[in-house]
């Protein structure tokens, strides 16, 4: 336990420094099971600090970054309070070590949910969605990393922006989004590239936190994975996303 609260102060450092560190899995030679309470303890370093645990991120939805990082399986990172970036705000690139954005489909929670449940089920609970932008920063050098090093990370997970919650639409599986950065589309996609329906990201996200003796909670955001390849961020930018029929939400990098 000593070990997984020492390398939790590595990779909580690195966040809250903003820099880069070594990869861990290797030389510490961890299983996957080390790596998510590695990512606990790092998140409780976090509310030691005052920051709130308001919900979940989903990684590795993409089939093809699945296969690319040899898993079976999404991922899932923690998200706070601390890391909410304001609709329309801005942020700067200097508090991160390998910035980069992709355009997603957020959910909020009306009720729990917990364990193996079905796609009706897991939407019933979903009290309303937003488009959202997800930061994600690895912090580990050369932006080189393994499977488990991305988990210990807390998934990539670093920041979000999200606009403004909406009704949810009968059926989420199809809807068109634009990543753009200065008004030019750099990114185009559809949530159907989250697993064929991001649903099935909150599906696996109660399943998967269920292992770990974890719940999904009422009040709670879950991101559901990246609709697009991401982009790097750069000094100046003015990013956007747009999702098709739930309007649009956006920050600005400030400048150098």
């Amino acid at each position: 336990m000593a070990h997984i609260e020492a390398l939790a102060k590595v990779v909580d450092s690195a966040a809250f420094n903003a820099k880069a560190i070594p990869q861990l899995a290797e030389k510490e030679g961890l299983s996957l099971f080390d790596a998510y309470s590695i990512q606990e303890a790092s998140i409780r370093r976090r509310i030691a600090r005052g920051e709130k645990h308001i919900g979940y991120k989903m990684g590795f939805t993409s089939r093809a970054k699945a296969i690319q990082m040899g898993v079976d399986d999404l991922i899932y990172g923690k998200l706070t309070d601390g890391m909410v970036v304001e609709d329309g705000g801005f942020m700067n690139v200097k508090h991160y070590v390998h910035p980069r954005v992709e355009p997603e489909l957020a959910l909020l929670l009306k009720r729990p949910l917990s364990g193996r449940v079905g796609m009706v089920e897991a939407y019933a609970a979903v009290e309303a969605v937003a488009p959202a932008i997800e930061i994600i920063d690895s912090r580990y050098e050369n932006f080189k990393f393994s499977l488990i090093d991305v988990v210990a990370d807390n998934s990539s997970s670093s920041g979000f922006v999200l606009g403004n919650w909406r009704l949810k639409p009968e059926d989420p599986s199809n809807l068109g989004m634009i990543l753009s950065f200065d008004g030019k589309p750099v990114q185009i996609g559809s949530t159907a590239a989250v697993l064929g329906n991001p649903v099935r990201s909150l599906v696996t996200a109660a399943r998967m936190l269920a292992e770990r003796g974890e719940s999904l909670e009422a009040g709670q955001i879950v991101l559901t994975g990246g609709a697009t390849a991401a982009e790097a961020l750069k000094p100046g930018v003015s990013v956007a996303a747009e999702l098709e029929g739930l309007g649009r939400v956006g920050f600005t990098v400030e400048a150098a």
